[in-house]
């Protein structure tokens, strides 16, 4: 084939073709072709529907419960107005993420996600490297997502106690760090059975939209002939931080609606679990985003219209300033608590859908020997139906990042940043491979938006860099050993492992010498996709 066929091939697929294009592409074919290459640890059956696959992503990423459940990290930083431009910023770069995800997943659908994206697009003499980094912060990003998680229901918990006792000490961080890990220890055993994983995907979203649905009517209810005025609401700025510069604060504060759409790259790792990936994934990615902007938005518009004292909201006696507002709004403690207890079931499966995302990575990158103890984590328990051993590994990497409780009361804050760093960090590796090998130069997917794919792809890398950079910086000013922003410390011990382990002077363990095919010879996975040698 010429050079110039193949061009014109390529532009031949636009979104407009989309539905004809998804034609050629039957069960079988996809079926056929994600199951070529062989694993010794066995295959997952593919159980997810399109509707499921929908339900596991928004059951994840639910950004209306994110804004609920990190509030304290952004109420400070500007008040109302931060949070509701806030979403409208991150969920349109969210759509081009969700863009970029669905066109490499409609390419090349593997439950590696982005680092067998990485090894597919990646010189030749790089790939194995870059692939590890990408695949090593993909699953660093999965388990900070599960810990920020258990953290948020830890605090729940915590929060009920704290509104239903106002009189009582609050307690102090050991306590946190108990609860957080009685929490991970129960979460583990409903990612434990193959069989109800759907069943708790499509329940996570009839929760999420009935508790939503519920809480929004309720305090608007309560609220009424009460309510905020839009100047408060749309208009009137907080600075609350201690940062001389406003724009600085509005910045630091994006960590919270940034963490609320985090995370949209979970459904493409169940890629080998529904029967057409190449078009459910991009269904279910940009679905996510969709329902979690239309939730969120108008969610916290009605929250804080329903504010009577922010001054409470930002010096939370709760320590879960949703709770305080369902109390401003209600005026009875039980009543906010019961309100409180719909964001809890939710927060608690969205958690499960985390554990079934960082084990489906850990499960993925352990086929590739990218993990220690790869040979036992690659494996598929044949009664259960998931990767067990892949799930206790790494439950237990969330309970040691349950230690950051102890060390410091900014932890909440450290594991939310961790959450959206690493994964952006995986995000742009494979985004920068794509973009060198060239988006001409590959064999895309039923679904591929041409140019404005192009302009996705910068987007991603950009907003990469820009929550590497300003996420970093302290959420207030002066800074103190309580509230730093822990992240660079976290990032520099992920490094440490993750290089470590690539170089580790033992052959045997050593990633370097048995990732990615090192062992196995000649990667052959995904063959077709690569138009040019690189």
């Amino acid at each position: 084939m010429d050079s110039d066929k193949v061009l014109a091939d390529n532009a031949s697929f636009e979104a407009k073709d989309f539905q004809e294009t998804n034609e050629k592409y039957s069960d079988h074919e996809d079926s056929s072709s994600l199951d070529r290459v062989h694993h010794e640890g066995g295959k997952l059956k593919r159980r997810f529907s399109t509707y499921s696959i929908i339900c596991i992503g928004f059951g994840l990423t639910n950004s209306w419960l994110g804004i609920s459940s990190s509030l304290v990290t952004g109420i400070s930083s500007g008040g109302p107005m931060l949070t509701i431009y806030g979403i409208l910023i991150v969920a349109m770069i969210s759509y081009c993420v969700a863009v970029t995800l669905g066109e490499m997943s409609s390419a090349i659908p593997s439950a590696g996600g982005q680092y067998v994206w990485t090894r597919v697009l990646a010189p030749k003499k790089y790939s194995s490297f870059l692939a590890y980094i990408c695949g090593s912060m993909s699953w660093a990003g999965a388990i900070f997502t599960s810990a920020s998680m258990s953290a948020a229901l830890a605090y729940q918990v915590l929060g009920f106690w704290n509104l239903l006792n106002p009189d009582r000490a609050r307690f102090d961080q050991w306590t946190y760090f108990v609860i957080y890990e009685i929490v991970t220890i129960i979460l583990f055993f409903f990612n434990s059975w193959g069989k109800i994983l759907p069943i708790l995907g499509n329940g996570a979203l009839y929760v999420s939209l009935f508790s939503y649905t519920v809480i929004l009517i309720t305090v608007l209810v309560c609220s009424r002939g009460n309510y905020q005025s839009p100047h408060f609401v749309f208009v009137q700025f907080n600075n609350g931080t201690g940062w001389k510069s406003s724009g600085i604060a509005f910045i630091v504060g994006l960590i919270n609606p940034a963490w609320s759409f985090s995370c949209l790259d979970s459904v493409t790792h169940l890629s080998e679990e529904t029967s057409k990936p190449r078009t459910d994934i991009p269904k279910a990615v940009l679905s996510t985003v969709t329902i979690g902007f239309v939730t969120a938005f108008t969610y916290s518009i009605a929250m804080f219209f329903c504010v009577t004292n922010l001054e409470e909201l930002t010096n939370s006696q709760t320590g879960m300033p949703i709770l305080d507002i369902f109390y401003q709004a209600l005026k009875n403690r039980q009543g906010a608590v019961c309100l409180g207890f719909l964001v809890f079931l939710t927060a608690f499966g969205c958690t499960v859908a985390c554990h079934t995302w960082q084990t489906r990575i850990c499960w993925s990158f352990a086929r590739d020997n990218g993990l220690p103890f790869s040979k036992y984590l690659a494996r598929v328990d044949p009664k259960l139906g998931v990767p067990i051993n892949a799930h206790i590994f790494s439950t237990f990497w969330v309970m040691i990042c349950g230690i950051i409780f102890l060390v410091t009361t900014a932890g909440f804050n450290a594991m939310i940043v961790g959450t959206i760093t690493l994964i952006l960090g995986s995000y742009m590796v494979f985004c920068f491979c794509l973009l060198y090998r060239g988006r001409n130069n590959i064999k895309h997917g039923p679904f591929w938006l041409g140019k404005f794919g192009y302009f996705c792809n910068i987007v991603v890398i950009l907003y990469g860099i820009f929550a590497f950079v300003f996420f970093s910086f302290p959420a207030t000013m002066p800074v103190t050993a309580g509230d730093m922003n822990y992240f660079a410390v976290v990032f520099v011990i992920y490094v440490i492992l993750a290089l470590g382990y690539w170089w580790f002077p033992v052959k045997q363990w050593s990633a370097r010498v048995n990732f990615a095919g090192g062992r196995h010879g000649e990667e052959i996975e995904f063959p077709e996709v690569c138009l040019t040698d690189l």
